[in-house]
């Protein structure tokens, strides 16, 4: 059987970048795709694997969906009905997030946003309509903007109409009727900045990803610790202890590893880069009870560097592969579960997001 070929599209503040290889050793680097534009997410669609999606936004020309049906050689823009109109006074500022629908919904088709809106599409992206349960949920008052906005992001369509996405900074919030009504879930996640440090809704979701091969087992890197769940528990468990801190934006939950996550450890909200100058990957292999700092080929002496929330990811092969970008447009790659680094990239625009996607 021929290896599989794998593409890993880079957004950046400049445009998309695509790296592929059939081994993971040799890569073919094109781009930039939609040039000179932010690309704040590109996603496969997984039913049709050349068709792809990318949240853009442009300083003149405002927020936009692109798609491509032909593994991302061209796009075009797939925004008809993309209209904010159940929250009045306000219009989209940002697209942050899009994600394919289960393959037991086909054509259904998830896009988050800024000011904490959700599109749902029918026919593969050609036209959106509005997600009113959410974007107009009861609770929206005590929703607000985040240090990058209050935006819609990690949707996670995990079949038979469930479906989880996080909000900056309002929390999870998960459906079972295919997105029609929605219900906040956050007991036991912290929320230090505010007055009441366990709200039902306030806490900042960083990042939330179910297990590829488990959606039941959820898990998330919040403004305030790291976090596990079942699906249909009623609270959250902190799986923060033993890590440098609690902050942090990206994650990678790999498809191989039953009980494995990664993030990256960064200082603080007052000094958002990684700690003591050194880049280190963590990793747990027993779902939080334990974690590693990964070190080996990242940069361990003045390397103050950013990780975004959109911007790791990791893909479906064993050993695992994890991929991780950087504001200051560095992309590290791991082809062993995290025990040895790579550069992926050096020199790339400011690196938004990074996504798999496969052949």
């Amino acid at each position: 059987m021929p290896a599989k070929k794998i593409t890993v599209w880079i957004g950046t503040r400049k445009g998309a970048f695509a790296f592929s290889t059939s081994n993971r050793k040799t890569w073919t680097a094109e781009g930039p795709f939609l040039r000179g534009q932010e690309v704040n997410h590109v996603s496969q669609d997984p039913r049709q694997p050349k068709r792809l999606y990318a949240a853009v936004n442009s300083a003149w020309f405002g927020p936009h969906i692109h798609a491509s049906t032909n593994g991302g050689k061209t796009w075009k823009l797939s925004e008809k009905g993309l209209e904010l109109k159940c929250v009045p006074g306000q219009s989209i500022k940002r697209m942050w997030h899009i994600q394919a629908g289960h393959a037991d919904e086909p054509g259904v088709v998830y896009a988050g946003a800024d000011p904490g809106a959700l599109f749902k599409s029918h026919d593969w992206g050609a036209s959106w309509e509005e997600v009113p349960g959410l974007t107009n949920h009861p609770s929206r008052d005590k929703w607000g903007p985040g240090g990058g906005g209050m935006m819609v992001h990690s949707i996670q369509c995990l079949g038979k109409g469930r479906v989880i996405v996080g909000i900056s900074v309002a929390g999870a919030f998960r459906s079972f009727d295919g997105g029609a009504t929605w219900a906040p879930f956050n007991t036991g996640v912290l929320a230090d900045f505010q007055p009441d440090k366990y709200p039902e809704v306030g806490v900042c979701v960083h990042k939330l990803l179910a297990h590829p091969k488990d959606p039941e087992s959820l898990y998330q890197q919040n403004h305030c610790g790291l976090y596990r769940a079942k699906l249909t528990a009623d609270r959250w468990t902190d799986i923060s202890r033993g890590m440098p801190t609690r902050f942090g934006f990206g994650l990678a939950v790999p498809a191989a590893e039953p009980l494995s996550m990664f993030t990256v450890p960064i200082e603080s909200p007052q000094y958002r880069c990684n700690p003591e100058g050194k880049f280190r990957v963590a990793r747990t292999r027993d779902a939080g009870k334990t974690w590693k700092l990964l070190t080996r080929g990242l940069p361990q002496r003045n390397a103050h560097l950013l990780v975004l929330r959109e911007a790791m990811t990791s893909d479906a092969l064993d050993p695992a592969g994890v991929y991780v970008g950087t504001a200051s447009g560095q992309v590290f790659y791991t082809r062993d579960g995290g025990d040895n680094w790579q550069i992926l990239a050096d020199s790339l625009p400011s690196v938004y997001s990074v996504s798999v996607a496969s052949a």
